[in-house]
Formats: structure tokens, sequence, C-alpha cells
């Protein structure tokens, strides 16, 4: 992958009181989601008619222009633009893993695959995701030449990663050989995961967010042809993912160790339902 996916939660942006609104063309009380590529930077903060940004954050505790992200070939910077804030950047699946940007810091490089950016709010964090360039890795040893150039990964998936572990439960009904057609939903994945130790917390918002970093970064899948409306488009991606998926071998009988276990008498994930139905 190459660039990043910026995603604030509805919660986060909207009207602030005093006429900053929601930036990136969405909607009051409506996530944002943004795409960037190598080279391209995006300012976020409470913003106003003399300071544009591109994310608008309606907490009054953001400053106006409280920090801006800059996206290189294979990671992401982020500048601190607060003269007295430090912000948080998060590792959501590293165990408590986190990363200090202190006042004034600029250009900050982070690691992180997938990140949590958390400011300080009036109440509670304001805070937003980031989904990074893929990580690189060498060739093995004694693998190819001087001559020859670097064999880049066709799907370069982290098997640790909570995205992963979502396209498993997403395959998991038909590498049971459960249903020939049925796919997961959003809710019936948060539900097949809620007693796994590590990501048993997450939201069907956050789920949501995983199935668009795999069909747009990790797997790269075409656009969807438009359909009746959003929720066939949704089945169609979430379908989409399966079969590329089991097509390819990307996950097989041997990753539903990494789910939790199955209620007792293995009662299918779905409970008899087929694809389609909410998120």
């Amino acid at each position: 992958m190459s660039g990043v996916v910026i995603h604030v939660p509805g919660d986060t942006t909207g009207a602030d009181g005093d006429g900053a609104g929601v930036g990136a063309g969405a909607g009051a009380g409506l996530g944002v989601t943004m795409r960037l590529g190598p080279g391209e930077v995006v300012r976020f903060g409470r913003g106003s008619d003399t300071v544009p940004v591109e994310l608008r954050l309606r907490d009054p505790a953001v400053s106006r222009l409280a920090g801006e992200i800059r996206v290189t070939q294979d990671h992401w910077q982020l500048t601190n633009h607060s003269p007295t804030q430090s912000y948080l950047v998060e590792n959501p699946e590293g165990a408590g893993e986190y990363l200090r940007v202190p006042p004034r810091r600029a250009a900050a490089p982070i690691p992180f695959e997938f990140a949590r950016v958390v400011l300080p709010g009036r109440g509670a964090a304001v805070s937003f995701q980031v989904f990074a360039p893929g990580h690189l890795y060498l060739d093995r040893p004694g693998v190819g030449g001087p001559w020859g150039t670097r064999t880049l990964t066709a799907y370069s998936l982290d098997e640790t990663a909570a995205y992963f572990l979502v396209l498993v439960a997403l395959c998991e009904p038909r590498l049971r050989d459960e249903s020939a057609i049925a796919v997961p939903t959003t809710p019936q994945v948060v539900e097949r995961l809620r007693s796994h130790p590590e990501f048993g917390q997450l939201t069907a918002r956050a789920v949501s967010s995983h199935i668009d970093y795999l069909a747009g970064d990790k797997l790269r899948l075409a656009e969807p042809a438009e359909g009746p409306g959003r929720c066939s488009r949704r089945n169609g991606k979430r379908e989409a993912l399966v079969a590329l998926a089991l097509r390819f071998g990307l996950v097989g009988e041997e990753h539903l160790t990494l789910l939790p276990p199955r209620p007792r008498g293995g009662t299918p994930v779905l409970s008899g339902a087929r694809s389609g139905g909410s998120r």
C-alpha cells in the first residue's frame, strides 16, 4: 500500500458552536474518511474562515490549527502545532504501545500500520484513526541476485492485526463449509469476536473501517458496481473480500485458531442467516 486512509468518527466532527463545521465534505454527525497519497498533507483542528483545515474537530479545547499529517512512500509523519498540548499516537493492536508527540514537534515519524491519534478535549479525548502504508519486508536470503529487482508482496497481510482477524471471521463459514453463499454481516463479526481476549472490544464502526481498509488498500478490490443502495454495496464488498482471500489462500483453515472458541455445541456464526442484512 502507498498512502494512508484517515477516518474521523461522526461524534468528533461537526459544528463547534462558532461557525466551524465539518471538513472533507461530510455532513454534521457523519464520520469523515479521507485517502491521501505520498507527498500529500492534511491539516486538522477546529478551523475557521481564516484558518482552513481539511479535517475539522469540534471540541473547543482543540486548537484552530492543531496539527498536520504528511504522507511519505512508506510511513506518515505527524506535526503538532499546539504550543502547550502533547498528542498521543496509540497502536490499538500493540498492547498499550503508544508515542507521545510533544508541543511544536514537527514531522514525527509514526511506525504503526494502524494508529489512533488522540488529542486532549474538554470532556472525552478527541481521536481519529489512521491506516498507514503496509510494512515492507526484505526477500529471504539467497532469493534473487544483484541484477534483479526487489520482489513485491502482492497482498501484504499482518496475521497479528485486527483487520486480519476480521477477514478470518468473514471467511469462517465457508472454511467450515457451513454455507455456500453466507458471509457474516458486520454485527455478526462483532458478536463472533466478542470473547476474543485482545480484540473483544471491537465495535461495528471499527469492524466496518477494517473491512474498508482490507477492500481499498490491502486486497485492492475494484470499486463495486452501483447497486440499489449502500447495504447492497457493502454486502458485495464483504463477499468479494471472502472470495479473493479464499481463492488465493490468504486465509485457510489453519487461521481459524485465531478466532475465539465457538459456543458449546458449535453453533454456526450466522445462526442460519444468509448473506445480506445490515452492516
